[in-house]
């Protein structure tokens, strides 16, 4: 497995080294001592979920505050999304900005999103099967969201807001400027 640091310090992509043969392929998505030694964080992961989704659906931007902050390892079991995780942490040399990364079934590449960063996903294949570990139990009273199109962040989704299916709770969201992100 590979570690590539994104621009946003303690952010990686992970490509596994995959295993084709005849029959299919093998590939191992997480090693505990392989994710320290390519990060240099120990996370212990206590929360799996599992969603699924219908093109152009876009789920986010969320994070969780405080005691319940989380740190997310995200990936793509079938299908294609844009997954992109936000800097919200005061103080940082990169607050506020984004990296967007395409992850799918096929490439199989995953995410890591660290505690202090908004995560959200657009789902860009028919359908999609997008899985993550957390590295906390999720806690209602701690959730918090920045909204997708916030101008600060200028992320480009590359699809047009009237092909975009978005929930209700989703569309009004706070933008960053606004947000109750407390780190």
């Amino acid at each position: 497995m590979t570690f590539t640091p994104t621009k946003l310090e303690g952010c990686f992509i992970l490509d596994p080294t995959i295993i084709n043969d005849g029959r299919g392929y093998f590939m191992e998505s997480f090693n505990e001592n392989k994710f320290e030694a390519g990060t240099g964080r120990r996370v212990h992961f206590v929360q799996d979920n599992q969603s699924f989704s219908t093109k152009g659906v876009l789920r986010g931007l969320h994070y969780q505050t405080g005691e319940h902050a989380q740190a997310k390892l995200v990936r793509v079991l079938q299908g294609e999304v844009l997954d992109v995780a936000v800097d919200i942490r005061p103080g940082s040399e990169t607050y506020g900005q984004h990296v967007a990364v395409l992850l799918s079934g096929e490439n199989q590449r995953q995410l890591f999103v660290p505690r202090g960063f908004a995560h959200g996903f657009l789902v860009l294949s028919e359908t999609a099967v997008f899985f993550y570990k957390c590295d906390n139990f999720y806690n209602k009273g701690s959730e918090g969201g920045i909204i997708y199109n916030d101008p600060m962040i200028g992320i480009d989704w590359g699809m047009k807001k009237e092909d975009l299916i978005i929930s209700e709770k989703d569309t009004v969201l706070p933008t960053l400027e606004n947000s109750r992100a407390a780190w």
